[in-house]
């Protein structure tokens, strides 16, 4: 594609990352087939091709208007596009910079901004989000089925035994999953155990900065990411062998610390030595010896859904499955695996009629072989898909930890 970026942007880093990226693009639509939005509304401005138009005329001196930002919103960032482009176009960065760009000359309305500033004040910070999490539970019975769905209900705890071992691994604590389902990182804690790994923490760490960067604060996402650095690679060069996310879409957004800080003269290089180390839970645990876990894996039929952050972000697509059945789970088909459910962050609350629909074709999807149990490897996702009616939903390694023997 041909560019003619405009003099506010073409010599600055970003237009340079921007100029590469447009002129990858050959206009070829194959990422309209996979793009969750386009599938919705058939509008060719509602998918990746459209969007890549539309960044493109911002960047050349068109003036940004409010449609343009409404296209741009609908937008995943699925990466399912990426996954499909035969010309490796770098989608999603892109579209971080026309959303920066978008937000520096055509600021939100007063009530969006509010919105996005309550949701990061929020959700970024465990010891905000425990407490009105608690309190949201103590009144689910009182609430509307469709409020009552949003709220999961409180998972029993897993038995972690202390573990001293010679191996050791960090995991990321985040922000809303140690309230919402504390369970998950319990559940590699005893997983680990069991082989001779102790999981250790870095309390001078906190959330991963997908939620800034995505709620128009792109510079506390870095300084996030920069705090991050600082806490976890002293000791991963001091003997810790991996950097653990249990949430694959807090695992995608750490592998993009090296381009989210590519201009940073101190902390490039130090972002590239962290991703490194990062591992999402599937490739640890298939590299190791699994016999020696005391595993009776339960009969139930089981649908697996891969997030998107997952296969599309971290290019981890059916390694969990390949796990599960080679452990002896009895896996169902499942259609349209490549779509999103619809999650995608907050995604639920900044497009909440969108993300309702690609629930229930997930769902649907999910469900149609009739399984008893859906697994997921993503928070966002699990708490998307929940549904009393249905069944249930599991972080694949509290399926894993809860099928553990306990004598």
């Amino acid at each position: 594609m041909q560019t003619a970026l405009a003099d506010f942007i073409r010599d600055t880093p970003q237009g340079r990352e921007a100029d590469r990226i447009l002129r990858a693009c050959v206009h070829c639509g194959f990422c309209t087939a996979t793009c969750p939005t386009y599938q919705l509304l058939g509008d060719e401005l509602d998918g990746p091709r459209g969007r890549i138009y539309q960044i493109k005329q911002l960047l050349e001196g068109e003036p940004p208007t409010a449609v343009m930002r409404e296209h741009l919103d609908r937008c995943l960032v699925c990466r399912s596009c990426e996954t499909t482009c035969p010309s490796g176009v770098d989608y999603h960065h892109l579209l971080d910079i026309g959303r920066e760009v978008l937000e520096e000359q055509l600021p939100r309305p007063l009530a969006q901004r509010v919105q996005r500033g309550l949701m990061r004040w929020l959700f970024g910070d465990a010891r905000r989000f425990a407490p009105v999490l608690g309190l949201a539970r103590g009144v689910r019975p009182l609430l509307p089925a469709s409020l009552r769905r949003k709220i999961l209900p409180r998972p029993a705890p897993l038995p972690v035994a202390p573990v001293t071992a010679e191996r050791r691994m960090l995991r990321l604590e985040g922000c809303v999953q140690p309230a919402l389902s504390p369970d998950i990182d319990q559940a590699l804690q005893r997983l680990l155990g069991h082989l001779g790994i102790a999981v250790e923490t870095a309390p001078q760490a906190g959330c991963c900065g997908a939620l800034p960067q995505h709620l128009d604060a792109p510079e506390q996402a870095r300084a996030l990411a920069r705090r991050n650095i600082d806490a976890w690679l002293p000791l991963l060069e001091d003997g810790v062998e991996a950097l653990l996310a249990t949430a694959s879409g807090c695992g995608a957004h750490l592998h993009d610390y090296p381009a989210l800080l590519a201009e940073d003269p101190v902390y490039a290089e130090r972002a590239r030595r962290l991703v490194e180390k990062l591992r999402d839970p599937v490739q640890v645990l298939t590299q190791e010896d699994l016999s020696r876990l005391p595993l009776r894996p339960r009969p139930q039929r089981i649908a697996v859904h891969t997030p998107c952050t997952l296969q599309h972000g971290l290019h981890l697509n059916g390694q969990v499955e390949a796990l599960l059945e080679s452990l002896g789970y009895q896996l169902v088909p499942v259609a349209e695996g490549h779509l999103c459910c619809g999650s995608a962050g907050t995604y639920a609350l900044t497009q909440p009629t969108l993300s309702q629909r690609l629930r229930e074709r997930k769902r649907a999807a999910l469900t149609v072989e009739h399984p008893e149990l859906i697994v997921t490897a993503n928070i966002g996702c699990l708490s998307h898909l929940h549904d009393e009616e249905g069944p249930p939903v599991l972080h694949w390694l509290v399926l894993l930890a809860r099928d553990l023997e306990t004598t």
